[in-house]
């Protein structure tokens, strides 16, 4: 996978060095040269450069990118331009920091594919994500045991999890199941929520858009999302 990182704060720079020791092509970009100097031996490739000027921004390998995430964290203004550059780039998928909820509300109107927030998501957490397909959060219990969210395999859709077996067949543990639902606001506009189901029955028919929670060793877990998707 091929990832740009716009902005080697802690954040950044942490999750830029995560992506790259799991074997994953890096270009981390940040405006200060010592920023770029401190990293460059320890992400695949570092530009200082000004993220929210177009030209400069045009010149990069955009269209071989898998993931722009940019990461700016002081300066709310430049994130929201080089959120909004990348955006009209049509880069495959832009991942964006919020600071607050207005910085937040104003990333879902430029329309980014996924925003996060470095005080609840680890650098760590969002890699993990990151690298293994299909997963769309993880939490790591210890080195040996994880849950992780997972959206559901084409294959499965409408059977029950007595059906798929994913105890007998895989040594998984399904926790729960997370619904997308789309609600209206005040406003008329509508939005997606996702909404937990409670725990998980043998009876439960699995849905296309279903998030499966599931439990178990790190090992088995990959061994699914390896085989199944």
């Amino acid at each position: 996978m091929k990832y740009i990182i716009v902005g080697l704060g802690n954040f950044g720079a942490s999750l830029a060095q995560k992506l790259t020791a799991s074997g994953n092509e890096v270009i981390g970009i940040d405006s200060r040269m010592e920023k770029v100097d401190l990293y460059k031996e320890k992400i695949s490739h570092t530009i200082c450069m000004n993220a929210t000027d177009e030209f400069t921004v045009s010149g990069l390998p955009l269209r071989d990118t898998d993931v722009v995430i940019v990461a700016i964290g002081e300066d709310q203004g430049a994130n929201i331009m080089a959120t909004a550059l990348f955006k009209n780039n049509q880069v495959k998928r832009l991942i964006s920091r919020a600071i607050n909820p207005l910085h937040e509300r104003v990333l879902q109107a430029i329309g980014v594919d996924e925003i996060v927030h470095p005080e609840e998501e680890t650098a760590e957490r969002l890699a993990k994500k990151l690298c293994i397909k299909n997963v769309v959060d993880s939490f790591e219990l210890s080195e040996e045991f994880s849950i992780i969210e997972a959206n559901v395999p084409s294959e499965y859709v409408g059977k029950t999890i007595r059906e798929i077996g994913f105890r007998q067949h895989f040594n998984l543990l399904v926790l729960t199941i997370i619904k997308k639902e789309e609600v209206k606001s005040v406003l008329g506009k509508s939005r997606t929520e996702e909404r937990v189901q409670g725990v998980a029955t043998p009876d439960l028919v699995l849905k296309e858009k279903d998030i499966l929670v599931l439990f178990g060793d790190n090992d088995d877990l990959q061994k699914f999302l390896n085989k199944r998707f």
